[in-house]
């Protein structure tokens, strides 16, 4: 159980791995997220599910080693298991034929969006996907969003592949194109996200961000995934990770994320758990 199946490096921080595990790959739907522990001394770190074979019940994940638990997840090798591994978590995204959908994923946002682009499609939406990247080597996935989407966009920061500039420079093209859109699901860096709300809000476009604020257990109960939401404080975990991102308080997220990057150097540092 949990054994790795395959793991593919995509650049010198971000790698994918296929897990079996039937369970939780029978249960996983869009949007959805699970908790990964290495091993014992490993923290819980929490993961959107990037895709799924419910018949070889295997589940694919996509991983940016920011820490040193990620860091520690890199150095796993197929033949490999993982210690835990809870999920499926969180509200799965709501899907179905609403018209035209644009998807945008940004960095590792980018396997993240990869199911609910395809489930908008399946679901009788034509789905228009944006994915970029800071530069062309931190690009992946072209192809899987390309078959999950009716259209692709493809965009880096440096202008190093495809068209220069950011996600929300395509959006806004499509927007001020004249292009129909009834809604927009974005994932990836928060400042990101937060660019994708301020691109539609004065459209009144309804856009849906997958929000990752620091997470425990994932199960409502430590309140470690709190956000403020229409002014309102919820759960990540239960209540997301989906929300309306123009109700979204990204300053509060923003602050919150950067909570414990003196732990979290510390622990790179010294080898000690955060």
């Amino acid at each position: 159980m949990n054994e790795i199946l395959r793991k593919e490096r995509y650049s010198d921080a971000v790698f994918m791995m296929a897990i079996h595990t039937p369970l939780v790959a029978r249960k996983a739907r869009a949007g959805q997220f699970v908790i990964i522990r290495a091993n014992e001394e490993g923290e819980r770190i929490p993961l959107t599910i990037a895709d799924f074979d419910r018949e070889k019940g295997e589940l694919i994940i996509v991983v940016q080693e920011i820490g040193k638990s990620t860091k520690l997840l890199g150095t796993t090798e197929a033949g490999q298991s993982i210690l835990d591994i809870t999920g499926p978590l969180g509200v799965p995204t709501h899907v179905g034929k609403v018209g035209t959908v644009c998807c945008v994923g940004g960095g590792v946002g980018i396997a993240a969006v990869h199911p609910v682009a395809r489930a908008f499609k399946q679901a009788g939406s034509h789905v228009i996907s944006i994915i970029g990247a800071r530069n062309k080597s931190l690009l992946f996935w072209e192809d899987e969003v390309r078959a999950a989407s009716d259209e692709l966009l493809v965009t880096t920061d440096d202008g190093s592949y495809a068209a220069k500039g950011f996600v929300t420079d395509r959006l806004k093209e499509l927007i001020d194109g004249g292009r129909e859109i009834h809604e927009v699901f974005a994932v990836g860096p928060t400042v990101m996200m937060r660019a994708v709300a301020e691109t539609t809000r004065p459209h009144g476009i309804k856009t849906m961000v997958s929000l990752n604020p620091i997470m425990v257990d994932g199960t409502g109960m430590c309140g470690g995934c709190r956000v403020l939401v229409g002014g309102k404080a919820r759960f990540a975990c239960v209540h997301g990770p989906d929300f309306d991102a123009h109700e979204v308080d990204f300053g509060n997220l923003l602050s919150r994320q950067r909570q414990y990057l003196d732990q979290e150097k510390s622990a790179l540092e010294t080898g000690q758990r955060v």
